[in-house]
């Protein structure tokens, strides 16, 4: 059988390959570029995805492939969950959750174009990952086996260890330091190892992107997100170049640090750490315009769609209609989600010191105390005695029902 396994060149996935191969199986190595590299530094990320490649090859790989699908996350991914403000409850800015539906698009794309029967993933039984990559699988394509080997037949971390090295597999983990990592442009996960304990302080070397409070710049920084119909920037930097400047921007200074306890799809709670800078910072700066844009009633009940578009994403249910529907919904506001937005970094912290457009439903001269107030007072006294009715109403009855009870 020919499978096309998605291939991060981790511990899992390197273990897998091989699995795959001493069962007699074509394995087909597809490397995703969702910009881990860039998400720190440029320098040597070419270099780095190419041993990954490289490494699939020599541990006897059919093939390995290398897609850059770096612009396309972002546009089609991370940009659309940030119309909708998307943070599984309320905190994380699911980077690994939006990745999933992509890398299966790109799985199933390459098994048609390589003949393929079946395609694969390092998940194991207990993950988000495998719920999310094998639903979008199966709405692509349902003829596709998606096989998920580690589940199949599951091997603990120090175990995974020894398989790679009884049969020379060269990993980096270590039984010192064995976190789990995922990354691309949107945010960097990190679980496992002393991190299981929800007591435990994240010890900092789980932290690559955000610098501790000890290294962080004493100097501020401010930076001006310009969004053109939703989509933001900043100068000449646009989706993935964008993305990248702002996790080296908000990473210095500590920005978009994460730890959650959260509900995962199989079921229970686990314990994560994130960092995300450029997510936390351009979230910010969307909600932001939002707040000067959108009428008082869109953001109300925008507030409650944005809340089960991130759900809808968390629970690996991408191809849902409901998701697509949601999206048209946000797109209905581009024209109006035009404007800039200023953001202070410092410290670890995000703070959005300004806002303007020209489409802004804010109106000085309404909201001033100064002599240029244009309010009609008089109006607020008729407003207050309709609105107080229902509950002048309610006090009435309930006097008489005390008086009756009395």
């Amino acid at each position: 059988m020919r499978v096309v396994l998605a291939y991060s060149g981790g511990l899992d996935t390197s273990v897998l390959l091989k699995k795959l191969i001493l069962e007699g199986h074509e394995v087909v190595a597809l490397t995703v570029n969702l910009g881990e590299s860039d998400a720190v530094s440029g320098a040597g990320a070419q270099a780095q995805l190419d041993a990954v490649r490289v490494k699939a090859l020599a541990l006897g790989a059919y093939d390995a492939l290398l897609i850059d699908a770096r612009e396309r996350f972002v546009r089609d991914y991370a940009f659309a969950a940030l119309q909708a403000n998307a943070l599984y409850q309320d905190v994380y800015p699911l980077s690994a959750a939006l990745s999933r539906p992509l890398i299966a698009e790109l799985l199933v794309e390459n098994a048609h174009r390589y003949g393929a029967d079946a395609v694969a993933h390092g998940c194991t039984g207990k993950g988000n990952d495998q719920v999310r990559i094998e639903l979008a699988v199966r709405s692509l394509d349902p003829s596709l086996v998606c096989r998920a080997p580690l589940r199949e037949a599951p091997l603990s971390r120090p175990d995974a260890i020894s398989f790679a090295r009884e049969h020379g597999v060269p990993v980096a983990h270590s039984s010192e330091k064995p976190y789990s990592v995922d990354a691309n442009l949107w945010g960097r996960s990190i679980e496992a190892g002393a991190l299981e304990d929800p007591w435990v302080a994240p010890p900092e070397d789980a932290f690559a992107w955000t610098a501790s409070p000890a290294m962080q710049p004493p100097e501020l920084e401010e930076l001006i997100i310009e969004f053109r119909q939703g989509l933001p920037a900043v100068g000449e930097l646009q989706t993935a170049e964008l993305v990248a400047e702002l996790n080296r921007i908000g990473g210095r200074h500590g920005v978009g640090r994460i730890d959650l306890v959260e509900d995962r799809v199989v079921g229970f709670k686990s314990r994560e750490i994130y960092e995300c800078p450029a997510a936390t910072i351009l979230i910010a700066a969307h909600r932001a315009l939002e707040r000067l844009v959108l009428t008082r009633d869109e953001l109300r009940f925008k507030a409650v769609v944005d809340r089960r578009y991130a759900e809808l994403v968390y629970d690996g249910l991408w191809t849902q209609p409901l998701r697509s529907a949601l999206d048209a919904f946000n797109a209905s506001f581009a024209p109006r989600m035009t404007g800039d937005v200023r953001v202070r970094i410092h410290r670890g912290s995000c703070v959005v010191t300004g806002v303007r457009s020209p489409v802004a439903l804010y109106r000085e001269r309404l909201a001033t105390y100064g002599n240029r107030d244009a309010f009609d007072h008089t109006a607020a006294s008729g407003f207050i005695a309709l609105h107080a009715l229902p509950l002048e109403a309610y006090a009435r009855v309930a006097r008489a029902q005390e008086a009756v009870a009395g």
